[in-house]
């Protein structure tokens, strides 16, 4: 693995870019048979030069990389600044990993399965002591009293929930009246919903009794050696900790959690989620059929882009055939073959998972300036090449740039 603390960050693009530079990137019929691998990965100078180069396009003021090959971690970069006062960010500082925490949280949970502690196609009522509704609502978790009236709850299964088919909207504060509701039969379309992470969260912690910040400690951070990597806030992480920036330009202040929240509350770096996608990759922690079952097309997509969640369908000839959602991520068939990907976003936070099965490699970016996300596209093909990676699908109308 060749690493460098960081490129840090002049204050001129021009010098940012010679500094970087000098410093030295449903079934079986849903894969084609035997594509070709794309050329070896860029040498490091190439990567360093583009992501200067994207940053300058852009106007990001901070961006990260890991590239993965054959499983191994073969390169980790930083660029820019972790801060507004200008202070480097670095291969070790610690950003907000936004919703790739539900890739690790998916991870854990088909451990719990390989457990038999519960299985993906068990109703989660089978694993509640008592009817959903009945637990009310309790701080950290879903206003699950408002399905009172709703018996379709019943049917939900953890695989409904990782693969974003439970019928409720990404969470119950974006509903008009601020109430939980499913909006369609559980199990019959793919809706993206952090709610319904949320309460797969809920079946593990009060249907299970198992604590999931300390599941995800002992089997992902600690098998990994994610030291610097926790699904809430440490008071160690103040010393190198990254602020982020708006599409507008404003700086924001590092949120710092202390919920566990399986939907999006885990703080890393990107050596850290580096040496975790690389084990994921390998398939490290999995029996051989979870590993296949977390890339394997589970559920069609049958939607133009991924927000807003609760978008009509596309009528079935318009709809993408190379598209489905897996366990925890969502699939792709492209000119490599079979691919994962995982993104995480919000409003001064851009991140990026993508992974081709065949070679085993995969390019990981953790942005602290939202800005950056345009530049992905370009970022991910100089790594991997062409993969047929669904950006339009998962960014929605946003313009890309070619830097």
């Amino acid at each position: 693995m060749r690493s460098i603390p960081s490129c840090t960050s002049p204050r001129t693009v021009r010098a940012f870019l010679v500094t970087c530079v000098l410093a030295g990137a449903m079934t079986s019929s849903f894969a084609i048979a035997a594509p070709p691998v794309a050329g070896a990965m860029p040498e490091t100078a190439a990567l360093d030069a583009m992501a200067a180069r994207a940053m300058a396009a852009t106007g990001a003021r901070g961006l990260a990389i890991a590239t993965i090959d054959d499983g191994r971690v073969r390169d980790v970069r930083a660029y820019g600044d972790r801060n507004a006062r200008g202070e480097p960010l670095r291969t070790d500082t610690v950003m907000y990993g936004a919703s790739l925490t539900k890739t690790v949280f998916a991870y854990t949970v088909l451990q719990l399965v390989d457990e038999k502690r519960f299985a993906l196609d068990r109703p989660i009522a089978e694993d509640l002591a008592k009817p959903l509704p009945d637990y009310g609502r309790i701080p950290g978790y879903g206003p699950w009293d408002d399905l009172a009236d709703e018996p379709r709850w019943r049917r939900l299964t953890p695989r409904m929930l990782l693969t974003h088919a439970s019928g409720f909207a990404n969470f119950a504060f974006d509903e008009p009246d601020g109430k939980l509701r499913m909006h369609f039969d559980p199990g019959t379309r793919y809706a993206y919903s952090g709610e319904g992470l949320i309460l797969l969260q809920f079946v593990i912690e009060r249907g299970l009794g198992l604590a999931l910040g300390d599941e995800m400690q002992r089997r992902v951070f600690d098998r990994f050696g994610m030291r610097t990597t926790s699904m809430t806030w440490r008071e160690d992480f103040a010393r190198n900790v990254a602020d982020g920036w708006r599409a507008d330009g404003v700086a924001e202040p590092h949120d710092r959690r202390s919920r566990v929240r399986a939907a999006g509350s885990m703080d890393t770096t990107i050596a850290d989620i580096a040496a975790f996608a690389a084990g994921l990759v390998r398939g490290d922690g999995l029996s051989p059929a979870s590993r296949t079952a977390l890339a394997a097309p589970q559920l069609a997509i049958t939607t133009a882009s991924q927000f807003p969640s609760l978008q009509d369908e596309l009528p079935p000839a318009r709809r993408r055939a190379d598209l489905a959602a897996g366990l925890g991520v969502i699939v792709f068939d492209g000119p490599q073959g079979r691919g994962f990907m995982k993104g995480g976003h919000n409003d001064s936070t851009g991140n990026t998972l993508v992974c081709l099965e065949r070679g085993r490699r995969c390019v990981v970016i953790l942005a602290n300036d939202v800005r950056a996300e345009a530049a992905f596209p370009a970022l991910v093909r100089l790594v991997l090449g062409e993969t047929g990676t669904p950006w339009t699908w998962e960014y929605g109308d946003k313009v890309f740039v070619e830097p």
